[in-house]
């Protein structure tokens, strides 16, 4: 779950607000509930099919979550809409994030669903999401799907101590951008732990509050970088639910995300 819009220009991170660098004991406190993450996606993946509703893939996520031992990250945190009701978020085709699971949105053939999900696991967090693409889905969706999964990859490649974040951000942007996509401006990544959402926020472009204010990756330091990549324009709106966020031009939209620790020599993906 996205961390929320990137700050306007101008807009200066409060002095008492700092990145809170985890140790090795913490990293590993968020591998086992990466590792809770991972099971519960892998288990959707095999799910999610032409026929079967967002509801089913959410009981499942909350039944599996439990029998796990983890508590639901997403349920019931407050937004315009009220509380979220859902253990997943569970976007179709040109929602972008924060999809409401509903027995009455049914996985059609040729749609794109990106679940995004996570949890807490003895007072550590973890966070991922994917987008499955159904039998029918059309040739340009699955290239959008795909361009998605490979901008993730970029930034797992390219983290490392000493690296700037406007780096790593250019290179996705520039993939995206380069195969015609477009990238989601108004919700970023953002630091974990234990909170869901902690400093520093993680955009997956190059703007010049980023520049003005880069981040440069440290050892211990934990992110959960998820790019949204759009078919058309990179522009969003909330719908009435006051949590669904779609695609302004209505066209379709992907979205990945891992939550990523810094090591000594490069990066460790605590949700793979």
């Amino acid at each position: 779950m996205p961390v929320g819009p990137w700050p306007s220009a101008g807009r200066r991170r409060p002095p008492d607000v700092a990145i809170k660098l985890k140790s090795q004991r913490e990293i590993e406190q968020m591998r086992r509930a990466g590792a809770v993450v991972r099971t519960v996606l892998d288990r959707l993946a095999e799910l999610a099919a032409p026929g079967v509703t967002t509801a089913a893939l959410d009981a499942e996520a909350e039944r599996l979550t439990a029998e796990l031992g983890a508590v639901p990250l997403f349920k019931g945190v407050p937004g315009r809409g009220g509380p979220f009701p859902g253990t997943i978020c569970a976007s179709i085709n040109h929602e972008v994030v924060h999809g409401i699971p509903s027995a009455r949105r049914v996985i059609g053939p040729a749609d794109a669903v990106s679940i995004d999900y996570g949890c807490r696991l003895e007072g550590y967090c973890g966070d991922a999401a994917s987008t499955f693409v159904m039998p029918e889905a059309p040739e340009r969706v699955r290239q959008l799907v795909s361009a998605t999964r490979r901008v993730l990859e970029m930034a797992i490649e390219m983290t490392r101590p000493g690296v700037r974040w406007s780096a790593i951000a250019g290179a996705m942007q520039h993939h995206a951008e380069s195969l015609g996509f477009s990238v989601v401006r108004q919700f970023v990544g953002h630091g974990i732990g234990r909170d869901m959402w902690e400093d520093p926020k993680v955009p997956n472009f190059v703007s010049p509050e980023l520049l003005a204010r880069d981040i440069v990756l440290e050892e211990g330091l934990v992110i959960a970088v998820e790019p949204m990549i759009n078919m058309g324009t990179p522009d969003v709106v909330m719908e009435s639910d006051g949590w669904t966020v779609v695609t302004k031009d209505g066209k379709p939209s992907a979205h990945f995300e891992h939550t990523l620790a810094v090591t000594a020599d490069g990066v460790d993906v605590l949700t793979d």
